[in-house]
């Protein structure tokens, strides 16, 4: 007994130095070597995030175990899992799979390689290799890769412990002749799990799974089944497939046909069939499903096209507990009865739910879930429906759906009730006490996106369980110092967004609410408190704190939130768009160390960036940008921040150069630093991002062939800088997925690059203001998806290509080239087109008439050109039109009077771009699942959003008021004008132009134009800049045009107009004589020839008097004249007197002259003489 002991205690010593000895000594050095060799052949150049901590010589992450992706087993240090998913570098193109290499992995459970383009595997290399070393690999995943049948299932076959196996989104299709899936079922009898979605097998692969009777789940989700091939000659034995319990079907093209084939599964516990073409003809089908699948619990039908009729069929499942039916065409007259154990019904997005089928659900008597999101609900539908009276069910979920205005007043006692979400249902009014304060039990609350108002009522303070609360997006108001959310101490989520509640500082209500993580008030009113408040402490621990947009009376110190200092678990803290000033709290970084993400953009913060002292691994997100922070670039921000994901300082006054180290952060994606001050960079160690902005700042250089060649930058912006040489013959990678490259206003030249024309996804293209010439490649025309073109301020010479019609592109500059030629159909086909500027080239020809196709064109430029011919009537139908220059061109003919058609309406489309590029700008589902659960309600995910770095501020140049602007912004959506000057159009300007009555600037100048002035321009009452000088106009000025409130340059110089000025009131007692010179029949302030009485507007006196009443004094002038003549003449014989020289060549000139002008005469008379013969 005593030597059992012994051996016992000795064998508990032994493990437990053997447990000791792994955990200080790490994996074993055989896998730990084999790990580094997978990593040398799948990320050679060191660039995968996933990969990053793979180290060779590092003595702290030396234990493989400790590796991303990587799981051992405690006691021997064995690797049990390998996560390699996406690991692979993408630019290593296709891999061809050698799986000797993980043999030394002998306790490998799961392998994930998913998402690294696998072909297929070497000869005699492939997973049979595996086979007797890896026993125990249960687990393998192959999805998203690019294996076809032949290259994969063929060496699966000696896995023969695997129980689950993913090979979903690859190429799979089961060819004709085909029999892998047989093969493989013969030997994988352990195999449990099997998804295929996402490949494109069709119905004959139902046949081949028969053999895997150890199947539990199966997905066969988006592929190509349809039900009908082989219908009626194969059906599921029972005997087949007899262990599965979950088939998933959705996404495909099923008919009805597929409910007989399903029969046989007898052991089915949940179905999917959602998103397929069921349309419930086949009654019998359903009957016989509904028969034989008597274990069903969750059967899915949603988004078919089902109609009433499936209803009456669906009581055969008596096990059914979920039953999910949106998305289909129910209508009012059926009922769904019979489903006793039905806890969870789905009726979204369904055409019309009738009071009939509402009632009927008062029949289901273990119903605890209803969702009616995005339902149309008859009016009658709600005040008949009797699940209000439901005493089991607790949550209803009615998002979207248009209730009545007293649908919270009315809905009923519903006392097991905990979760209630009516969010964006358009209900108005205030919230009475009546309602939903009687709902005792309710811990999830979502009133969020309607336009309920007042303050919130007191009854509130009874709901003792609530633990979310979600009133963001109304029109509440209120100060929280005496409230009923006081009281509410179970709150735990609290979202009190945009809507006009003051919002104490301090957060004194909210100080003993213990319970309190997420708290949210952006955009409402931050009221300051006493100082005595400041220093409480409260009772919460936050995880998610924002009070952004939020408006003060006074400047703010981020100081007086000093419930912050006590926030030791705040993961994510947003306070941008807030009046804060003072120095940079870099406290923040040091109290909160597991911030992870930080967001005090559009502030003042001023100083420099100063950093914590040691690490926070868990910062992601830092936006600290559009402050007015001074001072070096920190160093060793690569240090603190590790783990960066998002790095914005953007619009501060950095300055310095930029760590080389940000590089070597293999988890950073997105790199903001754009307008400040920074001097260096060494833009090849930014390879791995995906967004990188260095816009407006002092860098130079040339620009590395390795950005360009990057296989994650997909967003390059480096215009604003000292950038130079000639990018042209950088390679093009078939691959590369360009969304934005901004290279303007640099010293970049040669010829127009080409490597990112294969990028179909590029989005905007910026190379203006730069020394690039020659023509437009024709290689252009492969950019199909480009919404933002610029290539303005160049020397691009040649013509337009034809082929460029991106069909996506909304704005185009070509202005300040060289182009030439006719326009022929490039963008012809370009129907989004919203600016098209094309001023200061050498076009030549007609303007084409096609331009009048495009619909949504706002803004037309093509000054400084050489079109002629006439105007094209074509562009009076653009009615989106709102600023239209084709002045200092040599177009003819009479002004068309359709012009007068344009509305000039006020549009943002041409002020801003929108690419439609998103990137993710914050997110808490991660940190919501980890302190609460699952989300129930989806309000939550209102507090993610998105950041939009690719929006372009347009900037359009157009002539007012005598000058050239740049408009842009919100200035630009208003702007309307049409400038038709410096060309040839003749005869009288069309009355219908007194229409515009919203253009803002109207210069007709610079023409050959007759007749009046039209007395319609009275209705112009937008209009800020007339411009009628230098053409033939005659006739008055109408006094009708001094109700023209809103005119400030006027202008009818240097015509024939006659008669008296306007009265000098209003807007026409500021103009002066300028804007009338040029018209000898004027007369009138603010000229100085005076009207008498006697003159007749279209009689000027030509008397003596008047002359002398002219602007020049004759007498004056002829003594003036002859004076100066005497003093010339002296000069010049006082000079020629004194200098010999200049008198000899005097002399020979005016010799000279005599002789050419004789010569002429001669030449001249003889050749008279032969004429007249």
């Amino acid at each position: 007994m005593m030597k059992k002991m012994w051996a016992w205690m000795l064998l508990t010593l032994l493990t437990s130095v053997g447990q000791w000895y792994g955990h200080c000594h790490g994996c074993l050095e055989e896998e730990r070597i084999g790990l580094l060799e997978i990593k040398a052949l799948i990320d050679p150049n060191n660039v995968q995030w996933q990969l990053s901590d793979w180290m060779v010589n590092q003595e702290d992450i030396a234990d493989c175990c400790g590796w991303d992706g990587i799981e051992c087993d405690n006691t021997t240090r064995r690797v049990i899992q390998l996560s390699l998913g996406g690991a692979r570098d993408q630019s290593l193109g296709d891999w061809v799979l050698n799986a000797s290499l993980f043999l030394p992995f002998k306790e490998l459970q799961s392998l994930d390689l998913k998402a690294n383009e696998l072909v297929g595997c070497f000869e005699n290399q492939g997973f049979e290799v595996l086979s007797s070393k890896l026993t125990k690999l249960n687990v393998l995943d192959l999805s998203f890769n690019l294996f076809n049948d032949d290259s994969i299932l063929s060496c699966l076959t000696g896995l023969l412990s695997l129980k689950s196996l993913d090979l979903s989104a690859n190429r799979l299709k089961g060819s004709r002749g085909f029999n892998g899936f047989e093969v493989l079922s013969s030997r994988l009898k352990k195999l449990e799990n099997l998804h295929l979605s996402g490949n494109q097998y069709n119905d004959s692969i139902f046949s081949s799974l028969t053999g895997f009777s150890s199947l539990k789940s199966l997905d066969l989700s988006e592929n190509q089944l349809t039900g009908s091939t082989g219908a009626n000659t194969f059906q599921f034995q029972p005997m087949w497939l007899r262990k599965l319990e979950n088939l998933d079907l959705s996404f495909n093209k099923l008919n009805d046909n597929v409910l007989s084939i399903l029969s046989g599964l007898s052991s089915l516990k949940s179905l999917d069939l959602s998103y397929n073409k069921l349309i419930g003809s086949s009654i019998n089908g359903l009957e016989i499903l509904s028969s034989q699948l008597r274990k069903l619990e969750n059967l899915d039908l949603s988004y078919n096209k089902l109609n009433d009729s499936i209803l009456s069929n669906l009581c055969g499942f008596p096990s059914l507990k979920s039953l999910n039916l949106s998305g289909n065409i129910l209508l009012r007259s059926t009922a769904i009865n019979g489903l006793r154990k039905l806890e969870v019904l789905g009726l979204d997005k369904l055409t019309i739910i009738g009071s009939f089928l509402l009632q009927s659900l008062g029949a289901l008597p273990s119903l605890k879930t209803l969702s009616l999101q995005e339902t149309n609900l008859s009016r009658t539908s709600i005040s008949q429906g009797t699940f209000f009276n439901s005493t089991i069910l607790e949550e209803l979920y009615l998002d979207h759906t248009a209730l009545p205005i007293n649908f919270l007043q009315n809905i009923g006692p519903l006392p097991a009730l905990k979760v209630l979400s009516v969010g964006e249902c358009d209900l108005h009014g205030t919230l009475l006490a009546q309602g939903c304060c009687e709902l005792k039990n309710l811990e999830q609350l979502d009133l969020s996106g309607n336009n309920l108002e007042g303050s919130l009522p007191d009854c509130l303070k009874n709901l003792s369980s609530l633990k979310l609360l979600d009133v963001s997006g109304n029109q509440f108001t209120g100060n929280f110092t005496s409230g009923p959310l006081t009281n509410i101490i179970s709150l735990e989520f609290l979202s009190l967004s945009n809507n006009h509640f003051e919002v104490p500082i301090s957060m004194k209500p909210f100080m003993n609410h213990s319970s309190l993580k997420f708290f949210s008030s952006d955009n409402n009113i931050l009221v300051t408190e006493p100082t005595a408040f400041h220093n409480l402490i409260p009772k919460f621990q936050l995880v998610y704190f924002s009070l952004s947009n939020s408006s003060t009376s006074e400047a703010l110190n981020l100081e007086i939130f000093s419930f912050l200092y006590n926030q030791y678990n705040l993961r994510f803290l947003d306070l941008s768009h807030i009046n804060f000033s003072g120095m940079f709290p870099s406290w923040l970084l040091k109290n909160n160390t597991r911030l992870e993400q930080l967001f005090l953009s559009e502030n003042s913060f001023v100083g420099t960036l100063q950093l914590q002292d040691h690490p926070n691994p868990h910062m992601t997100i830092l936006d600290i940008s559009n402050n007015n922070m001074r001072g070096q670039f920190p160093k060793h921000i690569c240090l603190m921040f590790p783990n960066l994901v998002t790095l914005r300082m953007a619009k501060n006054g950095i300055t310095g150069c930029i760590p080389s180290c940000l590089g070597n952060i293999s988890s950073l994606r997105d790199l903001d630093l754009s307008s400040n001050q920074l001097s260096t960079v060494k833009l090849e160690q930014f390879t791995t991002l995906t967004f990188l902005d260095l816009s407006k700042n002092n860098l130079g250089g040339q620009l590395p062939v390795s950005v360009v060649n990057s296989t994650t930058l997909n967003y390059l912006c480096l215009s604003g800088n000292k950038f130079w040489g000639q990018i042209t013959d950088f390679p093009s990678l078939l691959k590369k997925k360009w969304a934005a490259l901004g290279l303007s206003n640099n010293q970049f030249s040669g010829m127009l690059p080409r490597w990112f024309v294969n990028s179909t996804q590029l989005r905007t293209l910026d190379l203006s203001k730069n020394h690039f010439k020659g023509p437009i490649p024709i290689d252009f025309c492969k950019l199909d998806g480009l919404k933002y073109l610029d290539l303005s301020e160049n020397k691009l010479f040649g013509s337009i290509p034809s082929c460029f019609n991106p069909p996506n592109i909304t704005h185009v500059h070509l202005s300040k080239n060289r182009l030439s030629g006719p326009l022929t159909y490039g963008f012809h086909n370009s129907s989004s087109l919203v600016t098209l500027d094309l001023r200061d080239n050498n076009f030549t020809s007609t303007i084409p008439n096609w331009f009048g196709n495009l619909s949504t064109l706002n803004v037309l430029l093509l000054r400084a050109n050489h079109f002629d011919g006439e105007f094209p009537v074509q562009l009076c139908f653009l009615e989106q039109l709102s600023i239209l220059d084709v002045s200092q061109n040599q177009l003819s003919g009479p002004l068309p009077s359709c012009l007068g058609n344009l509305t000039f309406k006020e549009s943002s489309k041409k002020a801003l771009v929108y690419l439609g590029i998103v990137f993710s700008s914050r997110s808490i589902r991660k940190a919501y699942y980890e302190t609460m659960g699952p989300p129930l309600v989806e309000s939550i995910y209102n507090l993610d959003s998105s950041y939009l770095p690719i929006t372009i501020e347009e900037v359009i140049e157009f002539a007012t008021k005598s000058m050239y602007y740049s408009y842009k912004g919100k200035i630009l959506s208003f702007m309307s004008g049409i400038d038709l000057s410096n060309n040839n159009f003749f005869g009288a300007i069309p009355p219908k132009l007194g229409n515009l009555s919203e253009v803002h600037s109207l210069n007709l100048s610079h023409n050959y134009l007759t007749g009046s002035i039209p007395a319609t321009f009275s209705n112009l009452k937008q209009i800020e800049s007339l411009d009628l000088s230098y053409n033939n106009l005659n006739g008055v000025i109408p006094p009708q045009l001094t109700v023209l409130n809103t005119l400030e340059v006027f202008s009818v110089a240097h015509n024939n107009l006659s008669g008296e000025t306007p009265e000098r009131k209003y807007q026409f007692g500021t103009f002066d004589e300028s804007s009338y010179e040029g018209n000898p029949f004027l007369c009138g302030p603010p000229l100085r020839n005076n009207c008498s009485e006697e003159e007749s507007p279209l009689q000027p006196m030509l008397n003596d008097e008047q002359e002398d009443d002219g602007f020049i004094d004759m007498d004056f002038f002829y003594i003036s004249f002859v004076v100066c003549y005497i003093i010339v003449m002296m000069t010049i014989s006082a000079v020629l007197y004194i200098n010999p020289y200049w008198r000899h060549r005097w002399f020979y000139f005016i010799e000279d002259c005599i002789d050419t002008c004789y010569y002429f005469v001669l030449s001249s008379f003889c050749k008279f003489s032969n004429f007249r013969r």
